[in-house]
C-alpha cells in the first residue's frame, strides 16, 4: 500500500499542548495518514502507548505497514467509542486524546470515494465504506424538505431550497451516481461568488458527509463520554474544521465541570502552515484538561 500523502495539521502545536513524554499513554481518535500517531508514539517510547482509532479501513491497512515497530496499537473504530476500546484493552484512563476532525489528504485523493468533487469517481462519502448508507443511496430516496434542511443545516448553505428541489428533479430522469454530477449540479443552483474562491458544492459536499457518517452525533456523544477517559490532569485536544464541529468544542468545554478549558481562544495555523498547507487554513484547536471532581 502506498504512503501516505496527508500532512497533520498544527503538528507542533499539538505537541507543544498534549505534552507527550516517556511512559504515558495517549488516543488518537483520528488516525488518518498517522502523523500525529507517530510523532506522540516517538515521544511517548517503548514503555507508552498510543492508541490509535480511526473508522476508515484504509487508514487503518497503511497505518499497518508505515507504523509497524512503533509502541502503537491500531484499533478500526469510530471516535465516539473510545470508551468501549479502552475498556476492551484494560486501560482506564489515558493522558492525553487528540481528534483531528478534518478530512485526511489520503481520503481527498481518493477518486472511489467522493470526498473530492473533481472527480468523476462513486458518489459515496463514508469513512467506512462497509457500513451504512452512501451518499448516492441517500439522494434516491430521501425528501426533498428533509434534504433541504441537512443541506442548510449541515452545510449552512442558502440555496438549500434550491439544491434539493433540483436533486428530486434531477432524479426522476436518472440516479445521481458520481461525484461530478452533484457537483455540476449543486454549481447551477448556486450562484458563483466573485469574492471566495471555493467551490459553489464544497458546503453541499459537506453537509453530505455529515450526514451519512453521522458526525455531529459522534462529536456530540465523544465530548459526554471523554472526559471520564482522562487522567486528573490529562488533556483533550480536538481540531475542528467548520463553524459547526467549532461551537459544540466550545461549548462543552466551557460548560463541562469535569474540564478546565486551556485555550481562551481557539489556535489556529500560524501563516506559514496555511502557505504551505492551504487544507490546514480553517483549522481550529481547542484544548481542555481533566480536573478532580
Amino acid at each position: 500500500m502506498e504512503r501516505s500523502i496527508h500532512i497533520p495539521v498544527l503538528f507542533d502545536e499539538v505537541i507543544e499542548w498534549l505534552e507527550p513524554s516517556a511512559g504515558k499513554t495517549f488516543v488518537d481518535g483520528t488516525l488518518g495518514g498517522g502523523g500525529h500517531t507517530a510523532a506522540i508514539a516517538e515521544r511517548v517510547g517503548g514503555e507508552g502507548l498510543v492508541l490509535a482509532v480511526d473508522l476508515d479501513p484504509l487508514a487503518i491497512d497503511r497505518a499497518e505497514t508505515i507504523l509497524a515497530g512503533k509502541p502503537i496499537k491500531l484499533v478500526q473504530a469510530n471516535y465516539a467509542e473510545i470508551p468501549e476500546v479502552l475498556a476492551q484493552v484494560e486501560i482506564p484512563v489515558v493522558d492525553g486524546i487528540l481528534l483531528d476532525l478534518g478530512l485526511s489528504s489520503d481520503q481527498l485523493a481518493d477518486g472511489e470515494r467522493g470526498f473530492s468533487f473533481q472527480t468523476g469517481g462513486p458518489l459515496d462519502l463514508r469513512f467506512n465504506p462497509d457500513e451504512g448508507e452512501s451518499a448516492s443511496e441517500l439522494l434516491a430516496h430521501i425528501g426533498e424538505d428533509h434534504l433541504a434542511d441537512i443541506i442548510y443545516r449541515y452545510g449552512e448553505e442558502r440555496c438549500s431550497r434550491r439544491i434539493a428541489k433540483k436533486v428530486v428533479a434531477t432524479r426522476r430522469k436518472a440516479p445521481i451516481q458520481t461525484a461530478e454530477q452533484l457537483a455540476e449540479l449543486v454549481r447551477s443552483c448556486v450562484p458563483r461568488s466573485h469574492v471566495s474562491k471555493i467551490d459553489p458544492a464544497t458546503r453541499t459536499f459537506q453537509a453530505l458527509r455529515i450526514a451519512v457518517n453521522g458526525e455531529l452525533d459522534s462529536l456530540e456523544s465523544a465530548l459526554k463520554s471523554l472526559p471520564d477517559c482522562l487522567k486528573p490532569g490529562g488533556r483533550l485536544a480536538i481540531i475542528s474544521f467548520h463553524s459547526l464541529e467549532d461551537r459544540l468544542v466550545k461549548h462543552a468545554f466551557r460548560s463541562d465541570e469535569r474540564l478546565k478549558v486551556l485555550t481562551r481562544k481557539p489556535i489556529a495555523p500560524t501563516e506559514a502552515e496555511a502557505a504551505s498547507n492551504p487544507r490546514a487554513r480553517s483549522a481550529k484547536m481547542r484544548v481542555a484538561e481533566r480536573v478532580l471532581s
